[in-house]
């Protein structure tokens, strides 16, 4: 019978150094073998989102905050280390199957996104704090719905027009409305970013405003005199400069949320059937000033134009660093935008090439 050798990696001096150690540490391999490591009982779900909530930013916290109460809602009573990748797929089918049908939905694909994220960052606090080890994250294991392709896209001038033209003569609001697409296509700023703005947030001297934006962005922005005019004046008549807090106001001075976008979009689509048919909202907007400004202008303003800082993406990389465009760029964009002369634009004459608002009424 042919003697099978048994090889080790370790040479004969480390392993009698090793049995050594372990006698003077009065531990034999028997010990070894047979006592599991032992971790602290991990957290449920209900004890651990609490902590985790407190710990993140508003905005990761408004994000995630609907989907981490239905995992509690869920598994509440179940410990982080207990679902497994299998589990937390079902769970994500629920809950995309459930989901509120409004008219911009998806089939569910941004719950569905949203969920697992909110899991990843529920696990990565875990790991973090040692209750579970990194290869035992089982959201990791499901990846996130492949997202579509956006359908938004810039708008031409005459329907611009048309969505003007219903704001200001229909509504209980209609001077709150104008001001709110003035602003957006002027800036092209997001939805939370007009939300969050405040009367000391207004600089009329240099023609500025600053906005702050998803991720903790904050940066300031090129307006009109026109709309920077208008407003200091509804701030001003509405108490947001005697209060504080946000700009944007209804007339009894109550601060807007997003419901009066959701509001208003959703009066337009009855008086513009196109509106309801294609979803437009307001990041249409968005869409809309930053396709203007690339054309006109190129990649680089419009980029800066955006408030677009990571290179992350797939448009990123080093290159963006050298052809960063400056505030002075930005306003000479925002000139030729609106025909109204800039203080931060060298040019006091812009050019008017054709552009998506043809100063929006704004009362």
């Amino acid at each position: 019978m042919t003697e099978s050798k048994i090889t080790s990696g370790a040479s004969p001096e480390e392993i009698e150094a090793a049995r050594v150690l372990l006698t003077r540490l009065g531990i034999s391999p028997h010990d070894l073998v047979n006592s599991p490591t032992t971790r602290p009982m991990a957290p449920t779900f209900a004890e651990y989102i609490p902590q985790v909530s407190a710990a993140v930013s508003a905005g990761t916290r408004r994000v995630y905050g609907t989907y981490w109460k239905r995992i509690e809602q869920h598994w509440g009573d179940r410990r982080l280390d207990e679902p497994t990748a299998l589990e937390i797929k079902h769970l994500t089918e629920h809950i995309r199957a459930q989901v509120v049908i409004r008219r911009n939905a998806r089939g569910g694909r941004g719950a569905a996104e949203h969920l697992i994220a909110a899991l990843r960052c529920l696990y990565n606090h875990a790991i973090a704090d040692g209750h579970i080890n990194e290869t035992d994250n089982p959201a990791r294991k499901v990846p996130k719905p492949r997202r579509l392709p956006s359908t938004r896209r810039g708008l031409p001038d005459s329907r611009l027009d048309e969505i003007n033209h219903v704001a200001a003569t229909t509504g209980n609001d209609p001077a709150l409305d104008t001001l709110l697409l003035r602003l957006h296509i002027e800036t092209a700023c997001r939805r939370g970013g007009a939300l969050a703005l405040r009367p000391r947030d207004l600089d009329p001297d240099q023609c500025l405003i600053l906005l702050q934006e998803k991720g903790d962005t904050i940066r300031g922005q090129p307006v009109s005199p026109t709309l920077m005019k208008h407003l200091r004046e509804h701030g001003e008549q509405r108490g947001a400069v005697e209060h504080g807090g946000q700009l944007l106001r209804y007339r009894n001075g109550e601060s807007i949320t997003k419901r009066r976008y959701d509001h208003l979009w959703t009066r337009l689509g009855k008086h513009l059937p196109w509106v309801a048919t294609q979803q437009i909202s307001t990041h249409w907007l968005r869409h809309t000033t930053l396709t203007w400004v690339e054309r006109n202008f190129g990649y680089a303003v419009a980029r800066a134009y955006a408030g677009h800082t990571d290179s992350t993406g797939a448009d990123g990389g080093t290159t963006t660093t050298y052809i960063r465009a400056s505030i002075h760029e930005i306003a000479t964009a925002l000139a030729a935008l609106t025909g109204e002369p800039h203080p931060l634009a060298p040019d006091t004459n812009p050019r008017q090439p054709t552009n998506p608002t043809t100063n929006p009424t704004t009362s």
